[in-house]
């Protein structure tokens, strides 16, 4: 009963962290070209993180990326596709690329921060689709991610229409990590009773 108890005790914790700590929402990102629509062959690779801030209404964004075969051109996040995890959309970020972010190489990294406040964080297409402000904008890329519908996209001299892309994919909170032990030990304790009756 003890173990029951403080399983119970833990959980409405790690509830409790879990609502006050609602601010940052990460997502991993891995590029690669079979990730792409259509499917290519090119051997490039990226992986990073975009991490959107929905109080102080940011979008961090740390990546790397080697191996393409043509030089790039442009870089965006897409948004939002009919389908989780397929599909292709228009660009919802600064068009034709990211303020920064390296153009002319095949391998390179990158790491800004973009205020969701401001017009020039988005392309107009974008905000004219989603309810004509950057609110409502800034709420169709966060419904999009949250859904599995946006995707990063690194386009090249070689491949026009994107060499490599990959889907913002959410990072497990701890908090999540932990209810799932919790979850388990909760699971054992009542095989162990089950076992004693």
């Amino acid at each position: 009963m003890k173990l029951l108890n403080s399983c119970i005790a833990l959980a409405a914790f790690a509830l409790t962290s879990a609502s006050s700590d609602a601010a940052l929402i990460p997502y991993n990102i891995n590029l690669s070209g079979p990730n792409e629509s259509p499917v290519n062959s090119s051997p490039g690779f990226g992986s990073g993180t975009v991490t959107f801030d929905d109080v102080l209404h940011t979008m961090a964004i740390v990546m790397s990326f080697t191996g393409l075969t043509g030089t790039t051109t442009a870089a965006h996040i897409h948004a939002a596709t009919a389908t989780a995890g397929i599909g292709t959309s228009g660009v919802a970020t600064t068009t034709p690329s990211f303020t920064g972010f390296p153009l002319g190489v095949t391998f390179g990294s990158f790491n800004n921060t973009f205020d969701l406040t401001l017009a020039s964080s988005y392309s107009a297409a974008y905000v004219t689709a989603n309810g004509g402000t950057n609110a409502s904008a800034e709420a169709a890329l966060l419904a999009a991610a949250a859904a599995g519908k946006a995707y990063f996209n690194i386009h090249t001299s070689t491949f026009g229409g994107g060499e490599i892309r990959g889907f913002l994919t959410p990072v497990p909170e701890p908090t999540t990590v932990s209810l799932l032990a919790i979850s388990a030990g909760l699971g054992l304790v009542r095989r162990r009773r089950a076992h004693r009756i």
